[in-house]
C-alpha cells in the first residue's frame, strides 16, 4: 500500500486518500468538472470542516454547508454535496460503513466493476481510472482487469507523473473533441 498518492499539491492530503479508502472514493467522486488536484483534496476539507470522514458520518451530516463554506470544495457544490452524502449511504448500507469492501469483498474483476458501478456517479471512465489505481498503486488482483490501456490516475506517482497525464489528457481530449465535430464526407 503506497504512503502516498501523488494526486494533490498536498501532502497531507495525499496521505489521507492513500491511507483512507472513504477519502479515496469521496476524491473521485468530486473527480468531475475540476482538475484532478481540487478533486483530490475535496477529502481533507471535508475532514476538516466536518471533523471525520467516516461513512456514517457523512451519511448523517448535512454536507450542503459543508461543501458552500469558502473556499467551496467544488465548483458545483450543491450536486457534489449530495453526490458525496449519496456514496456515503451507499458504503454506510452496503458495506456496513467499510469503504475498503468495496474492493477487498470483490472476489473478481467482474465482481469488482459491479460493486464500482453501483457507487453513485462512478461510470465507466471512474471504474477504468479506480481500477487502475487500485491494480497498480495498491495490488489489488481483482481490479488488474479494469486497467486499460490508456494512461489513468493509476500510473501517476510522482507530481511530475500527474503533471504528464494531465497534459496527456488535455490531448486526448482535445483530438477527441475535433473528431466529435468533424464533418462526415
Amino acid at each position: 500500500m503506497p504512503d502516498r498518492l501523488h494526486f494533490t499539491d498536498s501532502d497531507e492530503a495525499n496521505a489521507l486518500i492513500a491511507a483512507d479508502p472513504m477519502a479515496l472514493l469521496v476524491g473521485f467522486a468530486l473527480d468531475q468538472q475540476v482538475t484532478v488536484q481540487k478533486a483530490f483534496a475535496g477529502p481533507l476539507a471535508i475532514r476538516e470542516r466536518l471533523g471525520a470522514l467516516d461513512a456514517a458520518t457523512l451519511a448523517a451530516a448535512d454536507l450542503e454547508p459543508v461543501f458552500r463554506a469558502r473556499p467551496a470544495i467544488h465548483r458545483f457544490p450543491g450536486a457534489m454535496a449530495r453526490r458525496v452524502h449519496d456514496l456515503a449511504v451507499h458504503v454506510q448500507e452496503r458495506y456496513d460503513g467499510d469503504a475498503a469492501r468495496v474492493w477487498t469483498g470483490a472476489p473478481d474483476a467482474a465482481a469488482l466493476r459491479a460493486n464500482l458501478a453501483a457507487l453513485p456517479g462512478f461510470g465507466e471512465m471512474k471504474i477504468k481510472s479506480l481500477g487502475s489505481v487500485l491494480a497498480k498503486r495498491f495490488g489489488v488482483q481483482a481490479a488488474r482487469e479494469l486497467v486499460p490501456p490508456h494512461p489513468t490516475l493509476g500510473d501517476v506517482d510522482s507530481p511530475q507523473a500527474l503533471a504528464d497525464y494531465q497534459a496527456a489528457k488535455r490531448i486526448h481530449k482535445a483530438e477527441w473533441s475535433k473528431a466529435r465535430v468533424s464533418p462526415t464526407p
